[in-house]
Order: structure tokens, then sequence, then C-alpha cells
């Protein structure tokens, strides 16, 4: 378990980041960090969570015109 500390950065309050954390959640400086709410609190991803919706109806589509995808592969 990591412990974070809240600090003053200008006129926010922001979290700062240890350099094995960001290590392990693949993070630079400049990326963006999605927060979802969970069972027993909350969960910090690089991933954005409406991207598996979103590649869930890509790939229905796909499925559903499959026979055209084929004909315009050829």
């Amino acid at each position: 378990m990591t412990t974070l500390k809240l600090t003053q950065i200008g006129n926010s309050v922001g979290l700062i980041l240890p350099k094995e954390l960001l290590a392990r959640l693949k993070l630079e400086k400049g990326d963006t960090v999605f927060v979802t709410e969970a069972a027993h609190g909350v969960n910090l991803s690089p991933y954005n969570p409406s991207l598996d919706e979103e590649l869930a109806l890509g790939r229905e589509f796909m499925h559903d015109y499959r026979d055209t995808f084929h004909q315009l592969a050829k």
C-alpha cells in the first residue's frame, strides 16, 4: 500500500505520485489519469473506462458487417 499526502500546488490541491507508482501505472508527466468509483473507494488508472464500451460497439459493428468488410478487403 502506498500512502499519498495532499499538498498545495498554486491555488489548487494535488497529489505527488512517487516515481515507483508512476512506473507501475506507466504514467509520465502530462498523461491523463482516470478516476472511477469502486466498491471501497476509487480506482486510479491511465485507461479510459469508456473506451471498453466504444471498442465493444466497434466489434459489434464489424461483426454485423463482416461480409462487407470481407468484400472490401479483396
